[in-house]
């Protein structure tokens, strides 16, 4: 997945805003590069795990799919661990094309963004592949 630098920003300027909570929301993309950052509200409120409020998730890809974009990824934050995904993650990962993107703010003068392809159906220990992130 490429990101430009201002996209990798916003992201880790999302994650900052919402802090000490997760943030979450889309990026939408073509040919595995991104076009834009989507943020939205983590209907959740909470440190510990993320749920995008429903209309707003259906109407941002309403929005990717008008533009004639696609759903690159899905994106939240980690406020105190590593940018991997955790096993809450992998449960909840009910769509496999987009990737799931990670902010991690464990060292908060040192963010980390990671992506993956999650799949809950595959065997244990094949549930996670990460993708290379390039920020240009």
């Amino acid at each position: 997945m490429r990101l430009t630098r201002a996209q990798a920003d916003a992201l880790i300027d999302h994650a900052r805003a919402e802090f000490p909570n997760e943030c979450c929301g889309l990026i939408a993309g073509r040919d595995g590069a991104a076009t834009r950052v989507l943020p939205a509200t983590n209907a959740e409120g909470t440190p510990v795990m993320y749920v995008m409020d429903p209309a707003e998730q259906m109407a941002l890809m309403d929005d990717i799919e008008d533009a004639g974009e696609d759903l690159l990824a899905i994106y939240h934050s980690h406020t105190r661990s590593a940018a991997y995904p955790s096993r809450t993650d992998v449960e909840l990962a009910f769509y496999a094309e987009p990737l799931y993107v990670i902010v991690s703010l464990q060292q908060a003068d040192a963010p980390v963004i990671r992506a993956f392809r999650l799949s809950r159906s595959a065997p244990e220990g094949r549930q996670i592949a990460e993708e290379a992130v390039e920020v240009a």
